[in-house]
């Protein structure tokens, strides 16, 4: 089906060199229901190439984009189940787990203050992105309506929103907020361009990133992340002890 998983030395070019991970905890692996996996048959592929890299368990989590995919917990929860029986028709021992990814907008303001429950990567945690194109006006108080409705909020890949890059103190305004900030692999291999690798290794160097995911979507993202200098990277971030996808 795809090139890089047809051979078995090919299956195995990783030789687990992101076992320290242990957890991916943001990816696009449930199929058919937004911009990543379109079927199962390429979700198990995706997952099969993702273990041997070392991954152990995966938390993945769907675009919830009301204008682009509009996912439910009923969508999401059809799509996890689908794919966990077809794991384990495969024999494929795994944990996969399924939350989110919410884009923040009027929509998602209106969910918390309906009090709809929200599909969290762990216990209390809640994974949100914003637009590319400008941060939300009222961003500040949707950050603190999470967090007052019990929320941990955890901002996804913030390097790759690229009018922060010359306003790096709102990468710490972030924190001081309570948020938690996750960047992508790819991020550090510069996969995205020169100015979001560079935000993210700032943000490694400030000591604030607390989460390191994948956001797999497809095949390319996995072939990109055969790179000897980004496996070196990454073992290097963990040394510090500061990254917590281990303990999810």
């Amino acid at each position: 089906m795809f090139g890089i998983f047809k051979k078995k030395k090919e299956q195995q070019f990783f030789n687990r060199n992101y076992i320290g991970l242990h957890t991916d905890m943001h990816s696009h692996l449930l199929p058919g229901i937004d911009d990543g996996s379109p079927d199962l048959d390429t979700s198990v592929e995706l997952i099969r190439g993702m273990m041997d890299a070392g991954y152990k368990k995966f938390i993945t989590t769907p675009h919830v984009y009301p204008d682009l995919f509009p996912n439910t917990n009923e969508t999401i929860l059809q799509a996890h189940a689908a794919l966990t029986n077809r794991l384990q028709q495969e024999n494929i021992n795994v944990e996969l787990n399924a939350a989110a990814e919410y884009f923040i907008d009027d929509q998602f303001a209106e969910r918390l203050t309906n009090n709809e429950k929200l599909l969290t990567l762990h216990k209390n945690w809640v994974l949100f992105e914003i637009s590319f194109l400008s941060p939300p006006p009222d961003l500040n108080e949707v950050i603190f309506q999470m967090i007052t409705c019990g929320y941990q909020p955890v901002l996804a890949h913030p390097e790759r929103y690229n009018y922060y890059h010359q306003q790096k103190e709102a990468y710490h305004r972030f924190k001081d907020q309570g948020c938690l900030l996750q960047i992508n692999l790819l991020s550090l291999a510069g996969y995205y361009g020169r100015s979001v690798q560079d935000a993210a290794r700032m943000l490694v160097k400030d000591q604030l990133v607390d989460l390191i995911g994948s956001d797999l979507h497809h095949t390319r993202h996995l072939q990109a992340m055969q790179n000897n200098l980004l496996m070196a990277e990454v073992d290097a971030i963990l040394s510090s002890g500061r990254i917590l996808n281990s303990t999810l």
